[in-house]
């Protein structure tokens, strides 16, 4: 089929005509995909409705030629000498992706430039820096991302910019966003994290207030951590400053989807570039000082789930896999079974195996709110001994981001004495109940 495409100098975006059973369609050719038969032809009609047929039952014809690679207006960025640097990472993801009505295929923007088109309120506050990392999703991400992030960021930072910013995904951000936290030793800067649940293009976008407000916390904040700036709420109202080692994904579409948990937020920003701030934080001390980077990372970690009738053998599959740490989201305060009726459903020898082995088996919980203890319950006090290492009230993607960079960084055992250590943020020393409401 492609073959004959290219014989006939047919491309996606092509106006074509396709004549079966002696009736004609015209319509613009569009990409296939995985859904539909690898033979399947599909064109977009006048009407709007797309409709699909079998290669090998049509005929086709070229009628015109169509622009196949989407162009979407870009911003010249001028500098203003009173106002302060700061840089935009562009790492790609809903917030820098719009659709292209010709095909509607969604396409990330290959210039950082387009993404400031719509929010020219950004040179009212800032000069902005923009640096083109890469446009991948962020479900693509791993650890060789976090770590190119990191060294960017401390790149630009040191080289005299304010602060950054840095748009991607939302899938994972939460997870870079306490990567950098880490990563970014002795930093003294503001680095704020943003993105979008709904691409730019669409009119309830939260793209060009999220970057809006990330943009001014960047610019005009003292706040020394690494933070996201999203939504605070489903309606334009402002934008929250959560720690990047306390939020966590809520929601899967919804605008205001990000939440610090069992923390407050930092502050918040209002559209006309406000910043109020609501808690405490690590304030930029005014010195120069170059930031250390930090950056490896200990692939071999992994997060399992403990849940009733789950097989404690997992624990022993990782093991033999060569796998170094292993976060376990127990049920309540940190448990997983462990005094069953069923022997072979206790979860304690498997963890006590691997911890003899060398593996950090640490023990977070499902509960969205609240700590762990090792010690409330009997069940608890057991898996302690067996050496499970309890993780106060991290959440279980900050547990697993913050072990892994310890395991690529200070070897086993100080690994193993730093996890329940606050560095970033990451554990408070008690559970106040109403971040709950948050």
């Amino acid at each position: 089929m492609q073959e004959s495409f290219d014989k006939g100098g047919i491309g996606i975006g092509d106006a074509i005509s396709v004549s079966v059973q002696g009736k004609e369609f015209e319509g613009v050719l569009m990409p296939n995909t995985e859904a539909n038969a690898d033979d399947a032809i599909i064109i977009k009609m006048g009407n709007g409705y797309n409709i699909a047929f079998k290669f090998s039952e049509v005929k086709i014809s070229k009628k015109g030629t169509k622009n196949r690679k989407p162009e979407f207006p870009q911003v010249k960025i001028e500098s203003r000498t009173e106002l302060p640097n700061i840089s935009l990472l562009y790492t790609g993801g809903t917030i820098g992706s719009k659709i292209d009505y010709t095909t509607g295929g969604v396409y990330m923007l290959t210039k950082p430039e387009e993404l400031l088109y719509e929010v020219p309120e950004i040179s009212e506050i800032t000069n902005i820096k923009v640096r083109n990392l890469f446009s991948i999703p962020s479900e693509d991400m791993s650890s060789s991302e976090w770590s190119e992030m990191a060294k960017r960021v401390s790149d630009e930072l040191n080289s005299g910019s304010k602060g950054a910013v840095i748009s991607m995904g939302t899938d994972t951000m939460h997870y870079a966003a306490a990567a950098l936290s880490f990563m970014l030793d002795g930093l003294n800067s503001p680095v704020v994290m943003t993105g979008a649940q709904r691409s730019s293009d669409r009119g309830s976008s939260d793209a060009f207030m999220n970057l809006f407000c990330a943009s001014a916390a960047a610019a005009q904040s003292d706040i020394a951590e690494v933070s996201l700036c999203m939504h605070a709420t489903s309606s334009d109202d402002y934008c929250n400053i959560i720690r990047g080692t306390k939020a966590r994904k809520m929601h899967s579409s919804r605008r205001d989807a990000f939440r610090p948990i069992n923390d407050r937020p930092i502050g918040k920003v209002d559209r006309k570039g406000k910043i109020t701030y609501i808690s405490g934080y690590k304030k930029a001390s005014g010195t120069s000082e170059k930031i250390k980077m930090i950056t490896g990372f200990e692939n071999r970690t992994a997060i399992v789930v403990a849940h009733p009738n789950s097989d404690p053998s997992i624990i022993d599959f990782f093991a033999e896999k060569g796998y170094k740490g292993i976060i376990i989201e127990g049920t309540g305060l940190g448990h997983t079974p462990v005094s069953t009726k069923i022997k072979e459903m206790s979860w304690l020898e498997n963890i006590r195996a691997a911890a003899e082995r060398g593996i950090i088996v640490g023990i977070t919980t499902q509960c969205i709110y609240g700590r762990t203890n090792s010690s409330v319950y009997r069940n608890l006090r057991l898996l302690n001994q067996a050496g499970a290492i309890h993780c106060e009230d991290m959440t279980p993607e900050t547990a697993y981001v913050k072990l892994g960079w310890l395991l690529g960084n200070y070897g086993r055992d100080k690994a193993a004495a730093m996890l329940t250590k606050n560095l970033r943020g990451e554990i408070k020393e008690r559970t106040e109940y109403d971040t709950f409401l948050v």
